[in-house]
């Protein structure tokens, strides 16, 4: 288990469009103030490529004023997302459930220190090809786009397992509050939080970062 302090990742929303920015963009910033924000992955609905490159470059300040990285995902876009990402000034690029062979391809595209991370890998062969693709980090949980997620369970083993093995940094990802400790006492470096955890009503990042800090003590 590693001995570094867990940073947080953030997921939006999916298929979010140019008429959630404003909303999405004061989120973002006050979360990223609250609490130790490493990343942001920015969900985006699929439309054309400079509505997408415009819609970044709107959302981009909000988490980078702050240090944290924009990682680009837009799940059923047809267009070239890693120019979407480097257009609207974004760090990388997100894939969920990659087809054969799309990171090894990305990856020699983003050679120049842009970040390129995967997700969707309830099947830990599919996690060690993204490791050998080489991501700079593999993603478990997580709403897909359709709305289903795998298990909390599901989650955590996978989480536990890569961090005893592998040196390729994870999210391990949240639903819940009461899903943070465990996650954490995995040793994951990322601690990703679904929209709903750090955006709208009773969102309360600061208390989680908290949640965070005292679950590295006890370990």
């Amino acid at each position: 288990m590693s001995n570094a302090r867990t940073r947080l990742a953030l997921l939006t929303p999916h298929r979010v469009e140019a008429g959630d920015a404003d909303a999405l963009a004061t989120a973002l910033a006050a979360a990223c103030a609250a609490g130790d924000v490493a990343a942001v992955i920015l969900r985006l609905a699929p439309a054309d490529e400079r509505s997408l490159v415009n819609l970044v470059k709107r959302l981009a300040p909000a988490a980078q004023g702050t240090g944290a990285a924009l990682v680009v995902a837009c799940t059923g876009f047809a267009g070239d997302l890693v120019s979407v990402s480097a257009r609207g000034g974004a760090d990388g690029v997100h894939l969920d459930k990659p087809r054969d062979g799309a990171l090894a391809e990305l990856r020699g595209r983003l050679d120049d220190g842009r970040i390129l991370g995967a997700g969707g890998h309830e099947q830990k062969h599919a996690a060690m090809e993204a490791g050998e693709a080489g991501v700079d980090y593999v993603m478990f949980g997580g709403l897909y786009a359709d709305g289903i997620a795998p298990e909390a369970a599901t989650v955590l083993d996978r989480a536990t397992w890569w961090t005893e093995i592998f040196e390729t940094p994870c999210i391990a990802v949240a639903h819940d509050r009461s899903e943070v400790a465990a996650l954490v006492a995995t040793g994951a470096e990322f601690l990703g939080l679904e929209s709903a955890l750090w955006m709208g009503d009773g969102a309360d990042l600061a208390s989680i970062q908290a949640m965070i800090t005292a679950a590295e003590t006890a370990s």
